[in-house]
């Protein structure tokens, strides 16, 4: 351990530091809060390029002074589920009828495990506090659907407000039997949705044969989080394959015989449908797909593609990559002057005791990052790596030059070795 932790400091020790005239870049930062008081402010898909990965060297300086800050991300928390078997499930006035025992605590949406396919039907859903006491309260009808026959996929979620009731019961209106039900899960949702930010939006749509094709080019080290579409009016419903890949922009050279890295891909399927079918109202809306996890220290090429199939294409009116919002946040010192410096890729991420206690405030002030700016005192960080780092062909001519003498006085030495007397 001590051994470790020497090793620790020294690694530490070696390490640069941030000094203001080896950035690049900075930006100042406006609206900081007349009193002492936590403020944060968003940092822009523009600062990752020019920065190093994972924002390392960015530093935040109260006049010539560095600041501690912590750096958030918004956090994409999957809501949490909870499965539960259905109770006196059965057949009633041609309905399928069940109860469900609820977790405590408020829950949200509830998603039915249903077998078989090619159904519409309505699922009405009340709530008690006890379970057959009466005096049920009706928390809304809810249609469930599986197009598969018609390409336009499946849900069975029942979007239900906020609810605490310990029991539900339900009333499926549809040709589903009780066999058909497997279940249900519960979703309990994150207290708050994450805020995303636009990279890059282009409304260039190419048709290819059966498909649409989306390009864009990322900045280095920009991370994207999601791709979303917002489609036009036609067709009205739909349901279609995405495929998403990312590569590294970065020509090969011809004399390069190795293997450009392969992409990073992944695929989805957005989803849109407004209609009354069978009697029943259709209304679901997913417009966006999970983004791969790529990012390049290259500028990256995104190539995104909709599977239309036989159908018509979709009239795509922009096509937009999102990232999660990151936060920047601090401890103002009231009317002072704050400066974000960034652009050193010497530098390691900092490490603060004030993000080890951070606490994030409800009404923390809201500041934000000016236009980007060259560091009027900038200079290049002098090159501290030893001499046979820095000059390299410098060590391998010396040491062909002591091959070379070497065998040199080797040779004459055998040379007069052979002509002295027997």
């Amino acid at each position: 351990m001590t051994r470790s932790f020497a090793v620790l400091c020294l690694l530490v020790a070696a390490a640069p530091s941030p000094e203001i005239q080896y950035f690049r870049y900075e930006r100042p930062v406006e609206n900081v809060p007349q009193a002492n008081k936590q403020a944060c402010l968003v940092v822009d898909a523009g600062m990752f390029a020019k920065s190093a990965p994972g924002l390392a060297d960015l530093r935040l300086y109260l006049e010539s002074t560095e600041t501690p800050y912590v750096l958030l991300t918004a956090a994409l928390t999957a809501p949490s589920e909870q499965q539960i078997a259905p109770l006196n499930l059965g057949r009633r006035e041609g309905q399928t009828v069940f109860d469900v025992a609820m977790p405590a605590g408020s829950y949200s949406d509830l998603e039915l495990a249903i077998k078989g396919q090619n159904f519409i039907g309505s699922v009405t859903v009340s709530g008690s506090q006890t379970q057959g006491a009466g005096g049920e309260t009706r928390l809304g009808s809810y249609t469930i659907f599986d197009l598969t026959r018609q390409k336009l996929g499946r849900s069975t979620v029942l979007h239900l407000p906020e609810s605490d009731f310990r029991f539900l019961h339900l009333r499926i209106a549809c040709p589903i039997t009780p066999e058909s039900v497997v279940g249900l899960s519960v979703e309990r949702l994150p207290p708050s949705q994450p805020e995303y930010l636009a990279v890059a939006e282009t409304r260039e749509i190419a048709q290819k044969g059966h498909a649409s094709y989306i390009q864009f080019t990322v900045p280095a080290r920009t991370p994207v989080d999601r791709v979303v579409f917002v489609p036009g009016s036609s067709p009205a419903s739909f349901s279609r394959n995405v495929a998403v890949s990312v590569s590294p922009v970065k020509p090969q050279p011809a004399s390069d015989a190795a293997e450009p890295p392969a992409p990073v891909t992944s695929v989805g399927t957005i989803l849109r449908i407004h209609r009354i079918q069978d009697g029943q109202r259709i209304d679901e809306e997913r417009l966006s797909v999970d983004a791969p996890a790529a990012i390049f220290d290259t500028p990256a090429k995104w190539s995104i593609t909709v599977e239309n199939g036989d159908d018509t294409p979709i009239q795509i009116s922009a096509v937009r990559l999102e990232m999660l919002e990151r936060k920047l946040c601090f401890e103002a010192a009231g009317a002072a002057r704050y400066t974000l410096y960034y652009g050193d890729p010497a530098l390691a991420a900092p490490q603060y005791d004030y993000a080890t206690f951070f606490t994030a405030q409800a009404d923390a002030a809201q500041a934000n990052a000016g236009p980007e700016e060259p560091n009027p005192i900038y200079q290049p960080r002098p090159d501290e790596r030893p001499f046979t780092e820095r000059h390299p062909a410098l060590l391998w001519t010396a040491l062909v030059l002591v091959i070379v003498l070497l065998g040199g006085i080797a040779l004459r030495a055998a040379k007069q070795g052979s002509k002295a007397p027997s």
